[in-house]
């Protein structure tokens, strides 16, 4: 007698009821995705809007950085008075991937929004991406509350926002597939939302080209066909890059935990900020420091740079971001590393603007402790001849950067160096 159980009517069934369950569970995560890339796109587009609109009008009223203290107050009273956790930013939502507990808070975003809005008007030095990615992951975040997804299905949803946020905002849709999964545990990809991750991305990225968003445009760099001796020198810069990332880390950390000490009313670090930015922009007095600085990124890329351009641009953003200005570190990141790159690559055979184009996506990669999303980038924005060096520059970078990188919620799922003599190990047994 035929066991009712497994009669070939019921395993028809069977197989009917799990194929509905997955063609359900997918288009569930399709529909879901498809919402966070357009909350992360639509997000992106009305701040980078915004922000165009306030660079450029800041650059036709010079005078305007002067009220910069005055702005930084402002933002100091208003996150004072009403953020709470909300000023946390990016370390606040890789506090909740990792261990989910409350609803990010939706003030988030028109908090950073603004706040980096006025940063920018009024001159500090700061940079556009970490604030696209805290809006996009505090939207995505009331998705999830709006669907009561489980603890599990908000954690994918959150990494599937930051990263379509950070991909929407530098047009690199393939680096924000991977960033949101590479920034949660360095050494580790969780690929478990690399699904979602890849429908946000792209949706995100398409929304703010549909809606015609000013992206920055960089020169096309002559890479040449790689040579065993450049192996040594892309090490070096690596090296370079590495430290330089590290260098920012540690400022920016030590700097904010000494303003905080010394002042204690937060409403007055950015005014007393602001003042001091103010004079040292009039010392150095070429203003060249203010804002984004996309200008001087494009200029390191088709001609040298000396040292103390990028040194400039940490001491700068640093204290931007220590006073409490709001904005992210990326692009300034960008700007160390590419005018760092332009000026060390007249130290050897590789082209200075190849170097500059390293130092663009190396700096960041040792930051961020994200060398993968950062390599892609690189091939997003450069083309795929520059993959053999920037897989070199980025994880010179990323082994040399040291374990405290911008983003102080990271977890580590084993220390670097010990994956780099595993590696080693690996190698000589081959």
């Amino acid at each position: 007698m035929t066991n009712y159980y497994f009669s070939p009517y019921n395993r028809k069934k069977a197989k009917r009821m799990f194929n509905k369950f997955n063609l359900y569970k997918v288009s569930r995560w399709v529909f879901l995705s498809t919402l966070s890339g357009l909350m992360a796109g639509l997000s992106s587009a009305l701040f980078l809007t915004l922000l165009s609109l306030a660079t450029a009008y800041r650059k036709d009223h010079h005078e305007l950085i002067y009220f910069l203290p005055i702005a930084g107050f402002f933002i100091g009273l208003i996150y004072y008075k009403f953020a709470g956790e909300a000023e946390k930013g990016n370390n606040l939502i890789l506090d909740e991937i990792h261990s989910p507990k409350k609803v990010l808070p939706l003030r988030m975003v028109p908090f950073v929004l603004f706040g980096t809005i006025l940063t920018h008007l009024f001159g500090g030095s700061a940079g556009r991406e970490g604030t696209a990615v805290q809006m996009s992951g505090a939207l995505s975040d009331r998705i999830s509350h709006f669907f009561k997804l489980s603890k599990y299905e908000r954690r994918v949803l959150l990494i599937a926002g930051s990263g379509a946020g950070l991909g929407a905002a530098v047009s690199a849709p393939w680096a924000g597939v991977i960033f949101g999964m590479e920034i949660i545990t360095v050494g580790k990809l969780r690929l478990y939302a690399f699904f979602q991750c890849l429908i946000a991305s792209f949706i995100g990225y398409q929304t703010t080209h549909l809606l015609k968003v000013p992206h920055t445009l960089y020169p096309s760099v002559e890479i040449p066909t790689f040579h065993f001796q450049y192996l040594i020198y892309l090490i070096l810069f690596g090296i370079a890059f590495g430290v330089s990332a590290n260098l920012f880390s540690k400022t920016t950390h030590l700097l904010t935990k000494a303003i905080k000490r010394f002042i204690q009313y937060p409403p007055l670090r950015p005014f007393l900020g602001g003042l001091l930015i103010i004079v040292l922009y009039n010392i150095e007095g070429s203003f060249l420091y203010a804002g984004l600085g996309l200008e001087t990124i494009q200029t390191s890329l088709v001609q040298p740079m000396h040292w103390s351009v990028p040194l400039l641009k940490l001491i700068f953003t640093a204290l931007t971001l220590s006073f409490g200005f709001k904005g992210g570190e990326f692009t300034p990141l960008v700007f160390i590393g590419a005018t760092l790159g332009s000026f060390l690559g007249g130290f050897g055979p590789i082209p200075f603007e190849l170097v500059a184009a390293l130092g663009f996506v190396a700096v960041f990669a040792g930051a961020s402790n994200a060398p993968i999303a950062c390599i892609i980038m690189a091939i997003e924005t450069f083309g795929i001849q520059i993959a053999p060096y920037a897989f070199i520059a980025c994880y010179s970078s990323f082994y040399f950067s040291g374990h405290n990188g911008i983003y102080q919620s990271q977890r580590y799922f084993s220390k670097k160096h010990k994956r780099a003599l595993f590696f080693l190990k690996y190698l000589r047994k081959k």
